[in-house]
């Protein structure tokens, strides 16, 4: 199952990725909320890729696997399941049959 998350804009590092920030006390001022120190002095001299930092959060797509169809209302042309759906509400979801398999890929 696919669809496209909810996009949430540009956050910060707290809200993004759960930093716990600086204390509250002893002239922190505007420091609060920072994500603090991003590399190194002189070797390698740069920021290293993948680094944490502040950005655009969400409007990604995202997969769910192995989600188990509760029931068929064909009736009504829909799809009751059980568990999480991605996306948000009226967004268009995205069904296909489970690519891997539930046993972990051991041969029987």
């Amino acid at each position: 199952m696919q669809s496209t998350s909810r996009g949430r804009g540009f956050q910060g590092v707290f809200r993004r990725y759960h930093f716990s920030g600086l204390n509250m006390t002893h002239g922190t001022h505007e420091w609060r909320r920072h994500g603090g120190s991003i590399g190194t002095n002189m070797t390698p001299g740069r920021v290293m890729p993948g680094k944490k930092m502040p950005g655009q959060m969400g409007n990604k797509t995202v997969s769910v696997l192995n989600q188990k169809i509760a029931k068929l209302l064909t009736d009504e042309q829909l799809i009751l399941l059980e568990g999480n759906v991605p996306g948000a509400r009226n967004a268009v979801v995205r069904i296909q049959g489970a690519v891997k398999k539930k046993n972990g890929g051991k041969k029987q």
